[in-house]
């Protein structure tokens, strides 16, 4: 079985559009994406490695230092599959982008570090 890393994304943009929904269709909305986004979980724990998690702001380091950035990245999760296209398979449907307003799940294989 191979790794892969499953990066969940959404644009400031669809964010708020969700907010200014009225606060009982969101709430209405969360709930039914909670137990919608648990069932998946229970559905696909055999594939599921790490469930990961959302994230926060973020920083980018490099060359210039440490400054403050915006990007699309939501969560991660990391599951295992035969392949990628398996393992993006898998998040077919996802409530991250039925029911949450996400845009996508973007699936990578973690590939081993090169003997060096």
């Amino acid at each position: 079985m191979k790794r892969f890393l499953a990066v969940f994304t959404g644009s400031p943009e669809a964010m708020a559009a969700w907010e200014k929904l009225p606060e009982s269709e969101r709430q209405q909305r969360q709930s039914a994406g909670m137990a919608a986004w648990k069932q998946w979980v229970n559905d696909n724990s055999p594939s599921i490695l790490e469930m990961g998690g959302p994230l926060s702001r973020t920083k980018l380091v490099s060359k210039s230092g440490i400054s403050d950035i915006r990007n699309h990245l939501a969560a991660f999760t990391v599951v295992q599959a035969e392949s990628q296209e398996a393992a993006a398979e898998l998040f077919l449907n996802h409530p991250h982008f039925t029911i949450f307003p996400g845009e996508g799940v973007e699936v990578m294989e973690v590939l081993p570090i090169p003997a060096g």
